[in-house]
């Protein structure tokens, strides 16, 4: 068991108090007198080119079979066809309960009614699963709070507002420019609206200018939420609209992947020092964009601490193979276009430089030693 599991696990107790009031459960059949050993949980996870995904279904394996479950991990590689034949298989095989991850919101229906039709629940992990009715539970993070997050983390680092939301001291007039995730990530569009609720103020009044003139999702966004392609997109914008010696002071990144490209691109043009590197923000902690951090180079990152979701996960899980309904936080928020799915939502923090060590190093999640050299062990 890794460490993160093991500092995760004296939450356990917490987590388990949330778990579900008695009711009808969508069930999988009558699984509440059936022991662990003899339950099968399927996990599907979008790609392993992330160590967030690595790292998310590592922890919600490893949880699952602590506590007896037989669990069929997946990966599908970023590939939707994969991703469906996976949880096909899932199904096909006898799986009590699912937990995805989907690589495409939308492309699980077929899927999906073939889990509801076997009376096996689904639950929606960090991204919701739309336009489809058979979707019972979503855990996940407050994501329009994430994309705040990321403006209020762009703001503060141009100076102009303070980390308790004060009025900072600079007063622009800043540059800047705004990446989006996935367009077939639901999450991508809560990330983006939340962050631009929050800097419309500032591109209104012009103390912050979009040189490109590129401010909709469908201008900004990141297939895939691919490095490769945020650092052709950066390269582009220079080209195209910092070709007259002006520069660049802020960046919005959604996804720490992305950062490290525009980061990338960004110095291949010449920003080279941490003095010269505009602020770029970011999510998920990565560790490789950690280091960034801690070297100054990128400004901040979005902590979600995905020990936290796994935990919860589980707990949904656990709840469903019991008979019972899982606790909903929010039961207004994600709706997929079909219905109104029940989630649970976990908070975010904030991680500056300032931040690594109370956040990421005594929480467990990183040692000192991974943070200075940009690699996790695990």
């Amino acid at each position: 068991m890794s460490r993160r599991i093991l500092a995760a696990l004296g939450s356990a107790a917490l987590a388990l108090s949330m778990a579900a009031c008695s009711g009808d459960g969508a069930g999988s059949g009558n699984t509440s007198d059936e022991k662990p050993s003899d339950l099968t949980i399927g996990v599907s996870m979008p790609t392993q080119t992330s160590e967030r995904w690595i790292a998310d279904g590592n922890s919600v394996k490893e949880k699952l079979e602590a506590k007896g479950y037989k669990v069929d991990l997946q990966y599908a590689g970023d590939d939707i066809p994969t991703q469906s034949q996976q949880v096909d298989q899932m199904i096909t095989r006898g799986a009590n309960v699912l937990i995805i991850a989907a690589i495409d919101g939308t492309a699980l229906s077929g899927q999906l009614q073939a889990a509801a039709d076997a009376k096996i629940p689904v639950i929606a992990y960090d991204r919701l699963i739309r336009d489809s009715p058979n979707v019972d539970f979503y855990v996940s993070f407050d994501n329009y709070k994430v994309g705040v997050a990321q403006a209020s983390a762009l703001l503060v680092g141009l100076g102009l507002q303070t980390k308790d939301g004060g009025k900072g001291e600079a007063t622009g007039p800043f540059n800047i420019e705004l990446f989006a995730g996935s367009l077939d990530d639901n999450n991508a569009h809560f990330f983006f609206n939340g962050a631009m609720d929050t800097l419309k103020p500032f591109i209104d009044a012009g103390t912050l200018k979009v040189k490109s003139g590129q401010t909709k999702i469908e201008q900004v966004a990141i297939l895939r939420w691919q490095q490769e392609a945020a650092q052709k997109r950066m390269e582009d914008l220079l080209t195209s609209s910092y070709n007259d010696n002006s520069k660049v002071d802020g960046v919005l990144s959604p996804y720490d992947g992305i950062s490290r490209g525009i980061i990338t691109a960004l110095q291949n043009a010449g920003y080279r020092g941490a003095d010269e590197i505009p602020v770029v923000t970011g999510q998920d902690a990565e560790i490789a964009s950690v280091k960034l951090i801690n070297d100054g180079i990128q400004s901040s990152t979005i902590f979600k601490d995905t020990r936290l979701l796994a935990e919860q996960a589980v707990v949904a899980g656990e709840a469903f193979l019991q008979e019972k309904t899982p606790e909903a936080n929010d039961s207004e928020t994600y709706n997929n276009g079909v219905k109104v799915v029940p989630s649970y939502l976990l908070p975010v923090e904030t991680v500056f430089k300032d931040e690594i060590q109370k956040v990421l190093i005594d929480s467990g999640y990183f040692t000192a030693e991974e943070v200075a050299s940009g690699q996790s062990r695990n």
